[in-house]
């Protein structure tokens, strides 16, 4: 299962350096994340929502590819593997943005918004759906960005351990 953390920043751009600094520890296996997706409310007071995730173009890809293998063994009883696997890479693709269109993945639209109302103007907060992580290796790349926990499906002992830890490493960076 799934955690959700939700950390708020000063700035409005510092939830996409974190969020860039997240992407390159997931490489590294450090952190594996489902889903993820920033709020900015500006100096005048309007949000602005970007997901992370382009379920759009992930369903036209699983799609296609899901298409082209149906269309070429569909191919290979008509004797055309090549052209079966053309139609069924276009149909699976169209299937696929449709779907991906349509899907509500991740983190609650409404949630993220709801949320996002709360955050102070010229700051920004970023929702994370994580997986699995390894704090320890974690939370020291992200504490120089100061990040303070808004919300968490943690229970109460971790998200106090995770607000610990990032508080510690604020003290020690000021």
């Amino acid at each position: 299962m799934s955690d959700l953390i939700v950390f708020d920043f000063d700035g409005v751009g510092t939830a996409d350096k974190v969020l860039t600094k997240l992407r390159s520890l997931h490489k590294e296996h450090l952190i594996d994340l489902e889903d993820a997706c920033i709020v900015i409310r500006d100096a005048s007071g309007k949000l602005q929502v970007k997901q992370a995730l382009n379920l759009t173009l992930l369903g036209a890809t699983s799609g296609a590819s899901t298409g082209m293998l149906m269309g070429a063994l569909a191919g290979l009883l008509l004797m055309n593997p090549l052209a079966g696997m053309a139609v069924g890479g276009l149909a699976g693709a169209g299937m696929g943005v449709m779907s991906g269109s349509m899907a509500d993945y991740g983190i609650n639209d409404d949630f993220i918004k709801k949320l996002g109302e709360t955050i102070p103007e010229d700051s920004s907060a970023l929702f994370l759906l994580v997986k699995s992580s390894t704090p320890d290796k974690v939370l020291p790349e992200i504490q120089p960005f100061k990040p303070r926990v808004l919300q968490t499906s943690l229970s109460n002992e971790q998200e106090e351990k995770l607000r610990t830890a990032l508080a510690k490493g604020q003290s020690q960076t000021a």
